[in-house]
């Protein structure tokens, strides 16, 4: 059994975003955790969806903290 992984395009899909804004994030810290593989960026829904459940915010004065 492998554990699945999903590239950044998939990802960005998902997100919504552009793959440039994931590789920025990569960058200065702040997006979903990533793996690398050789030269390959992956990462692993599990991650992906625990990073958006961590932006959760009830209100837009919670969002500016």
């Amino acid at each position: 059994m492998g554990m699945e992984l999903r590239n950044e395009s998939a990802v960005a899909k998902e997100l919504n975003c552009e793959v440039k804004t994931l590789q920025a994030w990569r960058c200065r810290g702040g997006g979903p955790p990533f793996i690398r593989v050789g030269r390959l960026v992956r990462y692993r829904p599990e991650d992906v969806e625990a990073w958006i459940e961590s932006r959760r915010v009830s209100s837009t004065s919670e969002a500016m903290k």
